[in-house]
């Protein structure tokens, strides 16, 4: 169980896994240079990314903003004096249009920010120089699941990425108290406003059944005394940061997970920490995000052995699944389908070409299930076979058009409504006013001119794999014909390897 991948495997087909398992996929060059590099060398390129520099600037908005306060102390004055002032009709609906204004500007402001947010963090997984530690920051993004929408600030978004990437393979306890005391967690699960005389129970259930330990393994009442032990964990508004506030927090005794004492929230978090399952927990849910959502019970004990043995620390547990050939298995390779934010990088990453302009990524992904900075619920997104549905994949199909020619409708119709509606339409707009693939970068005119050859090479950059006779003989019929395969048509032959379910799989 967990032996080392031996040199004599590495090759073409295992450095395409890792690159795209690790990472977010790439071009035959970069696995070439993953190939010479051997295994070891190659895993490390990815796990050790601290020594790879990073000076990707912050938004110049990711900072405390010491007005806010005062904003929605004014909305909320206005709200008073429109219930217990006595003003009159014409007052009422002036301080209503005040306060209307405001809010709107606050929630414009922030909706550009997150915008921003979000094509900043695709740029990082795209192009950045550290891939697996944003490929870490999505897994937590859906581990610690938390949306813009409740949170309401972009700063607090921005925030809470840093943590994931700060703390990404580090120790597992202190990744668990920088998500419990971040800003934009203790607003999502509303710690915020816990004290001792109304405990608020949703971090203290949370970080139990969906973040470290999983269902069954808990009673109600280890929820109560770890909401009890929690309180006073709460946010200065003012600093935009946690604070701990002594006169919110219970004192009294508590028994949590078989511990008894005057527990406070960091007992609490070192208790569920040492607990064997969580070492169970947080391997299989790694192993399902980098590996498979098959697994024998009898590896995730392995793995969970590692991780303990390591201090719980998660950079030697990922090292050794990376090296692993159970991680190189035929059941593992090619066998996981694409999230949208997966499918977006990898393929702009394949067809070397630029991101296309946030609110165009943003719809593309929204379109296929995945928003970033919005997951659907407390729980994430599934993931696995549920991305795949009959609408999102005749999506897919269509969207790499948006990406190969720069062509195809994103939504926005009479069915669409609102802000969603708007957006869509935006995208579209943008859509038009973007550039085709260069194809000089993908295959050479000279290779051009043998159908075979050209689709001997999109076969290797796109798929790592064969096509099936019949796929290929499609192709070959689509090029059938012509002298010289022109820019167009191979532009076109892309588009249909991207329509294929070979090309929805990583």
């Amino acid at each position: 169980m967990l032996n080392p991948l031996p040199a004599s495997k590495w090759n073409y087909t295992t450095a395409a896994h890792l690159l795209n398992r690790a990472g977010f996929g790439g071009i035959p060059l970069e696995i070439e240079r993953l190939v010479k590099m051997g295994p070891e060398a190659a895993v490390s390129s990815f796990v050790d990314y601290e020594n790879i520099p990073d000076s990707t600037p912050a938004p110049e908005w990711a900072k405390p903003d010491p007005t806010e306060v005062d904003r929605y102390a004014e909305i909320r004055r206005m709200e008073r004096e429109n219930k217990v002032g006595n003003p009159t009709d014409d007052q009422k609906r002036e301080l209503e249009e005040k306060r209307r204004k405001i809010t709107q500007e606050e929630q414009r402001t922030q909706f550009q920010r997150i915008m921003e947010l979000r094509g900043q963090w695709l740029e990082r997984m795209a192009s950045g120089p550290r891939p697996f530690q944003e490929k870490m920051v999505l897994f937590w993004h859906g581990h610690f699941a938390t949306s813009a929408q409740k949170v309401r600030s972009a700063y607090f978004m921005w925030r809470q990425l840093e943590t994931f990437r700060q703390h990404a393979t580090g120790n597992w306890l202190e990744m668990l108290d920088a998500v419990a005391k971040d800003p934009a967690m203790l607003v999502w699960l509303d710690q915020a406003q816990s004290q001792r005389a109304h405990p608020n129970e949703n971090f203290a259930r949370e970080v139990m059944e969906l973040f470290a330990l999983g269902e069954g393994h808990y009673t109600e009442k280890d929820i109560t005394e770890a909401a009890r032990a929690m309180t006073g964990w709460s946010l200065d508004r003012a600093r935009q940061d946690y604070t701990y506030r002594p006169f919110m927090h219970d004192s009294g005794q508590k028994t949590f997970l078989g511990k008894t004492g005057n527990l406070n929230g960091r007992d609490i978090l070192e208790i569920i920490a040492d607990q064997p399952q969580t070492g169970l927990f947080m391997t299989g849910k790694l192993w399902k995000f980098f590996a498979s959502e098959d697994h024998d019970p009898k590896l995730i004990a392995a793995l969970a052995e590692i991780f303990r043995a390591n201090g719980s620390n998660f950079k030697p547990l990922l090292r050794t699944i990376f090296r692993s050939e159970e991680f190189y298995a035929n059941n593992v390779i090619r066998t996981q389908v694409k999230s949208p934010v997966q499918w977006l990088v990898s393929s702009v990453r394949m067809l070397d070409r630029d991101l296309p302009p946030p609110v165009v990524c943003n719809q593309l992904t929204r379109n296929l299930g995945q928003e970033l900075l919005n997951p659907p619920n407390v729980k994430g997104w599934d993931g696995g076979l549920s991305w795949i549905t009959t609408n999102n994949l005749l999506s897919r199909y269509n969207e790499a058009a948006v990406l190969v020619l720069a062509e195809g409708n994103m939504g926005g119709d009479s069915e669409a409504k609102g802000v969603d509606r708007m957006m869509a339409q935006r995208a579209n707009q943008m859509t038009r006013q973007m550039r085709a693939i260069n194809v000089d970068k993908i295959v050479s005119p000279e290779a051009r001119q043998d159908k075979k050859k050209l689709l001997a090479i999109l076969e290797k950059r796109f798929l790592q794999a064969k096509l099936t006779d019949k796929q290929r003989a499609v192709l070959l019929d689509f090029l059938d014909g012509r002298d010289y395969i022109g820019e167009q048509e191979v532009r076109h032959a892309i588009r249909l390897i991207m329509a294929t379910p070979e090309y929805q799989l990583t």
